[in-house]
């Protein structure tokens, strides 16, 4: 009986140990203004991410400034200066103070069912442009709006279902990661031959961290597959990878651990039997 119920509490520990990961990033990477900003501020060097803003930019600033006979000049020299300033410190500020405001967006699309895409404000990149085009002394620099313009980097035709999920998500958090360690030590504990049990948890660990790689795998095919047309699947990938680093770290993580347990139980049973 104490096998069986070690045996059902180790198979119960390679359940959670993905879902556990799961659970911690979505309440405290995701859910997190810091954190989140964090993980996407590496984007701002990334040449499909840079495009689309650039892109997307260029559209909303042309044509908003009257220039007579120079409009067509005016329009291309906006467009180089994006260009040129999408590589500069002072974008890569911008980047983070535009994802930082749309961290709001993005738990209120998860949270209140408002919206089912994933976009980001690009007011403070348009913003920072203005301010160094005019500081650059460039004609009709100071006629640029600043207009709200989002860019969509993801979208879901099934956000109410990702909504359920991130709340129930957010409820576990910490908790089930604490479970998950709680029965790793129950099955332990319970077992009759507990270096057995040992090397069977360690394992057990480790299919765990390998089921969460397969799972932010998978997740990432289904949603670049699910993407509509005319979305940068570049893009969208990049921002994907990096908002499931942490679970691609944590996998590895787990794993290192699962399988240097299962090894320190084998290796106790060969030192125990080494006259």
């Amino acid at each position: 009986m104490r096998t069986f119920l070690s045996a059902v509490l180790i198979v119960l520990v390679t359940v959670l140990v993905p879902a556990g990961a799961v659970a911690y990033w979505a309440d405290r990477e995701l859910g997190n203004a810091d954190r989140y900003t964090a993980a996407m501020s590496p984007l701002a060097e990334n040449t499909a991410v840079q495009g689309v803003v650039v892109a997307q930019a260029s559209r909303a600033l042309a044509g908003q400034i009257d220039a007579g006979p120079f409009q067509g000049g005016v329009d291309a020299l906006l467009g180089e200066a994006l260009h040129s300033f999408a590589g500069t410190p002072a974008y890569r500020t911008a980047w983070d103070a535009a994802n930082r405001a749309a961290h709001a967006a993005f738990l209120q699309a998860l949270t209140t069912g408002d919206g089912d895409a994933l976009t980001i404000d690009l007011a403070p990149v348009i913003e920072q442009i203005k301010g160094e085009l005019v500081g650059d002394g460039v004609p009709f620099a100071d006629r640029i709006p600043v207009t709200h313009v989002s860019v969509k980097v993801m979208e879901y035709d099934n956000l109410g279902a990702l909504r359920k999920g991130f709340h129930m998500l957010q409820i576990a958090g910490i908790w089930l990661p604490v479970l998950t360690v709680v029965l790793a030590a129950a099955a332990i504990g319970v077992a009759v031959h507990r270096r057995r049990a040992v090397i069977a948890t360690g394992l057990g660990v480790a299919v765990g961290a390998v089921l969460l790689w397969i799972a932010v795998a998978v997740c990432r095919r289904l949603t670049l597959d699910d993407l509509p047309a005319d979305i940068d699947r570049a893009a969208a990938a990049a921002v994907y990878d990096a908002l499931t680093a942490f679970l691609r770290t944590t996998a590895w993580v787990i794993l290192a651990i699962g399988l240097a347990a299962a090894l320190a139980g084998w290796l106790t049973g060969r030192l125990r039997r080494t006259p």
